[in-house]
């Protein structure tokens, strides 16, 4: 299945929207078939200029004969888009909307756009800047498995896509995957400056330990093995390595992780109340 021949409209041209535009170019997408409305004129002209897609800064432009509108503004923006695009001829209920507007819930978009509207709000993380990324969808009940299919396909033009069944799982995702990314950063901030407190370079264990947890994600991804099997492959008994894992248990390493993935959920949940 493609979305090529859709036409894919952007309300936002941030990082993200560039993103999956760029994503839906390379999976066969016509640039042509790309609309991105985007307040910032200079931002509008980067993105022509990247992308070859029609970017300006009317809203109205990219709705107006769109399959499909990402909604891509900050959460704080979506309430003046909507009403905007409310105060225009449109057909809002023609295209299927998906939102990566972080806690906004499916209940505040619905309030912004017309009874049938189709929605599909979803929760990417950053490496989809690189096609890399981890996103979870979640629809409303006007969006039907076709919708849903399309929001999958999108995302899987910039990384993995799960469909979740509840939209309070999204919480969940933002605190996995979602915040996951900043995890990650720490934990290969410490490694680095643990290599260097044990002699090496700091250039050196820089390249080291990212390619070491490159390395590790890869073979997690080829899916042979799962993650407790890799680790207890390279765990040999009276080995350095087993001794290096005891000192993360000594520090409840799974625990901290869990309470952090934890402390995000929560704050996911807070900050879609206020939304």
């Amino acid at each position: 299945m493609s979305l090529a021949g859709r036409r894919i409209g952007f309300i936002g041209g941030g990082a993200m929207a560039e993103a999956l535009a760029g994503g839906l170019i390379a999976g066969g997408v016509s640039a042509a078939q790309i609309h991105i409305a985007e307040p910032l004129a200079e931002r509008c002209a980067q993105l022509r200029d990247r992308l070859d897609v029609a970017a300006d800064t009317d809203y109205a432009d990219a709705v107006r004969g769109s399959d499909l509108v990402v909604l891509a503004v900050k959460p704080d923006v979506v309430p003046t888009a909507l009403a905007a695009l409310r105060a225009e001829d449109l057909d809002l209920t023609s295209p299927l909307w998906i939102s990566i507007a972080a806690g906004v819930r499916l209940e505040t978009l619905e309030a912004g756009l017309p009874a049938k509207a189709r929605i599909v709000r979803a929760m990417p993380n950053t490496p989809a800047l690189i096609r890399a990324g981890a996103t979870a969808i979640c629809g409303n009940a006007q969006a039907d498995a076709s919708d849903r299919s399309d929001a999958r396909l999108l995302f899987e033009s910039v990384g993995f896509a799960w469909e979740a069944d509840a939209e309070n799982l999204l919480d969940a995702v933002t605190g996995l995957s979602g915040s996951g990314p900043a995890y990650v950063f720490l934990f290969l901030e410490a490694l680095i400056d643990a290599g260097e407190d044990v002699g090496l370079p700091r250039e050196a264990a820089e390249r080291l330990a990212i390619q070491t947890v490159y390395g590790a994600a890869k073979l997690a991804l080829d899916g042979a093995s799962s993650p407790a099997q890799l680790r207890e492959q390279v765990s040999s008994p009276g080995g350095t390595t087993l001794a290096g894992l005891a000192e993360l248990d000594q520090g409840e390493f799974r625990k901290i992780l869990a309470r952090a993935v934890a402390a995000a959920t929560r704050r996911s949940v807070e900050l879609g109340e206020g939304s």
